[in-house]
C-alpha cells in the first residue's frame, strides 16, 4: 500500500489548519485601513469617564476602543488596570505588555506590569520591570516610591536606595509617602 498520498494529503490539511488557526491572543490583527483611531479614542475617554462608576461598562468600552483600534496603547493600559483591580493577573500582563509596546516612552505601563508582577510574588521580575519603567522616565516619582517600597520590604536594597529614598522624602506624591522615607532614612542610620 502506498502512503505518500495520504502523507502528502494529511501534511495539506496540517498545513492549511495551522494557517488558519488564531493567535492566543483575544485581538486579530488589524491593517491599517480597518483601525478607525478616532473612535477608539473617544470610546477610551467614555470608559476613563465611567471607570469609577461603572467598571463593567468601562471594560466594554475598553474592549470596544480596541476592536476599533487594536494599536490604541492607552486602552491596552487601562483596560489592563482593571483587569488588575479584580485580581485579573494574567489578564492585566497581557494588557500591559501591549500597552508597553504601544506606548514605548510612557512608564505607565511597565510600571503597571510591575505591580502585576509583585503581586504574583514575582519579586525579582517586578524590581527587573520597575526599572525599565525608570529607564523611559527616570524621574517618574510612582514608580520609584513603588520599587523603593519592593526594595525594603523584600529587603533587596541596592547602591540606588538611599538615593530614591531622598527624593521620596522630598518629593513623595503625598505626605504619607515622604514621612515613609525620611523613616526607612533614619532607620538605615544614613
Amino acid at each position: 500500500m502506498n502512503l505518500r498520498p495520504l502523507i502528502v494529503l494529511l501534511t495539506i490539511l496540517l498545513v492549511s489548519a495551522c494557517a488558519s488557526m488564531r493567535s492566543g491572543s483575544p485581538y486579530r490583527g488589524q491593517s491599517e485601513e480597518h483601525r478607525d483611531v478616532a473612535r477608539a479614542e473617544a470610546l477610551h475617554q467614555q470608559a476613563v469617564a465611567a471607570i469609577e462608576s461603572n467598571p463593567a461598562k468601562a471594560e466594554s468600552l475598553f474592549r470596544e476602543a480596541l476592536q476599533a483600534d487594536l494599536y490604541h496603547g492607552p486602552a491596552h493600559n487601562n483596560l489592563g488596570a482593571l483587569l488588575l483591580r479584580r485580581g485579573e493577573l494574567y489578564a492585566a500582563a497581557g494588557e500591559f505588555e501591549w500597552a508597553g509596546k504601544l506606548l514605548p516612552g510612557h512608564p505607565d505601563p511597565r510600571m503597571n506590569l510591575a505591580l502585576t508582577l509583585e503581586l504574583a510574588g514575582r519579586t525579582d521580575d517586578a524590581i527587573v520591570t520597575y526599572l525599565t519603567a525608570l529607564e523611559v522616565y527616570p524621574e517618574h516619582i510612582s514608580t520609584l516610591q513603588a520599587l523603593t517600597r519592593l526594595q525594603v520590604r523584600v529587603g533587596n536594597t541596592d547602591e540606588h536606595t538611599e538615593e530614591y529614598l531622598v527624593t521620596i522624602s522630598l518629593r513623595g506624591t503625598t505626605a504619607e509617602w515622604r514621612r515613609w522615607a525620611r523613616l526607612q532614612i533614619a532607620r538605615s542610620g544614613r
